[in-house]
């Protein structure tokens, strides 16, 4: 079954008294880049994070966001005690005891300086969240790789639909070219006998028509469009990466696709070369979406 890469997925996990959110985002890419944004306290997990997204996917553009949030309050608080001795001596040098109500300012004004109150942050324990984040990544993962399945599914259906197209008007072509040679003949003598008359001799128009016939002849490159089809179909199928194999039997199919339409030089036949490259972009435009 296949797999896009574009999607989307998110994963939450708490304990104690921290949250992590993951969410993980990914877009078309030729191959696989890994992106990971994660706070400073994470940065520690960064490579094992890298090393997860890139045994799980294998193509596309894949960024990870990371989050971490506190539920319960670390900040601490200490004072200085000789700064607050310190302003306080040096105002009652300046003003003496005073009043209670001059003390009371004094002391307010002093707890406002700098020095004098810090208000710190306990240091994380980092190694202690590890399984929290890893179970947030799991989930934004499994999330992830869900959407991509699914999107996947359109891609496949799209695809073998083209695919039918494809071999439909093929099938047309190979019809209308079962009968060249003749059509060749007459389409030589009807010149001949406008420039000569009835003086041309006809062997020499068997012999110009059969040259065109084998110049123009295209079932090789029908053969080879059929193969490429049938490995095209055999991809689809199966439960692996294969974007870049539709990638590479696109560029083959439409090369043998040009083939024909520099040989056929009839109206009906460059028409529908017309339409399979049509039908060819339309694939490459879906398979580009491929992992």
């Amino acid at each position: 079954m296949l797999r896009s890469m574009t999607g989307f997925g998110r994963g939450e996990a708490t304990a104690g008294d921290v949250a992590v959110v993951v969410e993980l985002r990914s877009v078309n890419n030729r191959y696989l880049d890994v992106q990971v944004r994660a706070p400073r306290e994470y940065m520690a997990f960064e490579p094992e994070l890298n090393n997860r997204l890139k045994d799980e996917f294998k193509r596309g553009r894949v960024e990870a966001f990371v989050r971490r949030q506190g539920l319960g309050t670390r900040a601490v608080v200490r004072g200085d005690a000789g700064l607050f001795r310190g302003y306080l001596e040096a105002i009652d040098g300046l003003v003496g005891g005073g009043e209670a109500s001059t003390r009371q300012a004094a002391v307010a004004w002093v707890l406002t300086q700098p020095g004098v109150l810090t208000v710190s942050t306990e240091e994380v324990d980092v190694l202690g969240e590890s399984e929290v984040l890893r179970a947030a990544v799991d989930a934004a993962i499994e999330g992830l790789k869900q959407m991509r399945l699914s999107e996947g599914v359109a891609l496949e259906q799209d695809l073998d639909q083209n695919l039918g197209r494809f071999l439909d008007e093929l099938n047309a072509i190979e019809g209308q070219v079962g009968d060249l040679h003749q059509r060749l003949r007459i389409k030589i003598e009807t010149k001949l006998r406008k420039i000569l008359g009835d003086r041309h001799e006809p062997w020499r128009v068997l012999q110009e028509a059969a040259l065109l016939a084998e110049r123009a002849d295209i079932h090789e490159e029908i053969a080879r469009l059929r193969s490429h089809a049938a490995q095209f179909k055999e991809a689809l199928d199966r439960d692996e990466p294969v974007g870049r194999r539709l990638d590479f039997l696109l560029q083959e199919m439409n090369r043998e696709v040009n083939t024909i339409g520099s040989k056929a030089a009839d109206h009906p036949v460059s028409h529908r070369v017309v339409e399979l490259k049509s039908i060819l972009e339309r694939m490459r435009e879906q398979a580009a979406n491929v992992e």
